[in-house]
């Protein structure tokens, strides 16, 4: 049996899905049972918990086998993270396969990478075979300026010309399947990325042909995007560490592309190209756009 966590998210939700197609027996962890039956029917078992919750968490990993941990971008991250490493082993897991950051490291200067890094490094200490998958910029995480760009035409970011190599989630998915399924002595840490580094401007160019309108990226300072960001709702916490990345960003530090995905999954991962035409009704103009 394979415990999915985080089984609702753009990641997790792909491990699943990746794992039924493979005939796995897959157990999700989630807060709403309802939604998790939507996403996945009657495929997979369904243990209703939360991190926070201990015991639905000791529940969830009886007779399991090996886990894939994930969780929100939460201060409390790495408490539960920690906790479900520890939890895990009791419980005689003998895989744990992690998601973390590319920048994962304690002290970065983003909180959510300085989070990754802590766990990470409690999952060394760990009796258990391991495996961590450092990601890239998430291709979705674009999804967010969908309704903005279906109704002007452009988005807005403090990307400058960064160039990152954004990587589909369900690229992400079939790594993470291949590598729940693996024999357990295979372990280390892994990069994940895209087929190559792009730039806002690139992505734009994309959307413009997925779309057949004229898609603008504007480049924005750092101190606009955080004021913009905590205007339309976010938490100023999570702005400042958005805006961060995006800092960072410029820096290059997203910019490498290797072929891990390939190697562990035997094709290639997927391009913007193709993310933009798989979701171009969102980004449609606002009278044409189709709403899931």
């Amino acid at each position: 049996m394979i415990l999915v966590t985080g089984a609702t998210g753009s990641a997790g939700s792909h491990v699943v899905r990746a794992l039924l197609r493979q005939k796995q027996d897959v157990r999700v962890f989630a807060r709403d049972a309802e939604r998790a039956r939507e996403l996945f029917g009657a495929d997979c078992e369904i243990a209703v918990g939360d991190f926070a919750d201990a015991q639905s968490l000791r529940a969830a990993l009886e007779g399991v086998g090996a886990l894939f941990l994930s969780c929100a971008d939460n201060p409390c991250r790495v408490a539960w993270e920690t906790a479900a490493i520890d939890a895990a082993v009791a419980a005689g897991v003998e895989r744990i396969v992690k998601l973390s950051s590319i920048t994962a490291a304690p002290g970065a200067p983003v909180a959510f990478w300085d989070w990754h890094g802590q766990v990470e490094d409690h999952l060394r200490t760990a009796r258990v075979s391991t495996v961590v998958l450092r990601s890239s910029f998430f291709m979705s995480n674009v999804l967010a300026a969908a309704e903005q760009v279906a109704h002007e035409g452009r988005f807005f970011a403090p990307a400058g010309e960064a160039r990152i190599a954004m990587i589909d989630p369900r690229d992400v998915g079939d790594a993470a399947a291949a590598m729940l399924v693996t024999p357990v002595y295979v372990q280390g840490a892994f990069v994940l990325t895209g087929p190559a580094a792009i730039t806002y401007s690139d992505v734009a160019a994309e959307l413009s042909a997925a779309t057949g309108r004229e898609v603008e990226f504007v480049d924005v300072g750092d101190d606009d995007a955080r004021d913009a960001m905590i205007e339309a709702g976010m938490p100023a916490f999570v702005a400042e560490q958005i805006v961060a990345i995006f800092a960072q960003a410029r820096e290059g530090i997203n910019e490498e592309v290797t072929g891990t995905v390939e190697s562990l999954t035997g094709r290639r991962p997927r391009d913007f190209a193709e993310f933009a035409r798989e979701h171009a009704g969102l980004f449609a103009p606002v009278a044409e756009a189709v709403r899931p």
